[in-house]
């Protein structure tokens, strides 16, 4: 299969069966996140991972998100760590996480497994119920596992502007 069917075939799973993903699918994950590429390498970035019923139930407090995953992912951005550009002090860390986050999502489609980026939650009570992510900004929560037989993409999944309104040759 072509990246470009690959790309269009993945879709956002809100909803998950409760078949536990096997432990050798969760070590591929965290190997594509780690070979995500960040800027000068500085890799700006932690992984957490909720895998426990405590643990998910912490995460529910942050967002009703959850989708019913027994695993959940969530990348956090280290700004005091990344890469800054001289000409505008942009700090680079949200970016570098984003993109472990797109690696994340793409390993998950690629074995199988569904999950979707979920940007709805509160990170102070995020922080609250788990002090280890202090010192991070959470780019993304990410739940994952088998897609239920009843999930399906959302009816926004092909919409899209067009490419004259998105793509702007210079």
């Amino acid at each position: 299969m072509s990246f470009l069917d690959f790309a269009k075939e993945r879709f956002s799973c809100r909803k998950f069966s409760d078949k536990p993903v096997e432990s050798e699918k969760v070590d591929k994950i965290i190997e594509a996140c780690l070979a995500a590429p960040t800027a000068v390498n500085f890799q700006p970035f932690k992984i957490f991972i909720f895998n426990s019923e405590k643990s998910i139930e912490k995460v529910a407090k942050a967002t009703p998100y959850t989708f019913g995953a027994k695993l959940i992912f969530a990348v956090g951005a280290d700004s005091k760590n990344s890469f800054v550009r001289k000409f505008d002090n942009k700090n680079g860390a949200e970016i570098d996480a984003a993109i472990v986050g797109t690696h994340l999502m793409l390993e998950v489609h690629d074995l199988g497994l569904g999950t979707t980026w979920v940007g709805y939650f509160n990170p102070n009570v995020l922080k609250e119920e788990f002090p280890q992510l202090k010192d991070y900004d959470i780019v993304g929560l990410y739940p994952v596992g088998y897609p239920a037989d009843d999930a399906a993409p959302s009816p926004m999944h092909s919409k899209s502007k067009t490419k004259e309104e998105l793509v702007q040759v210079l």
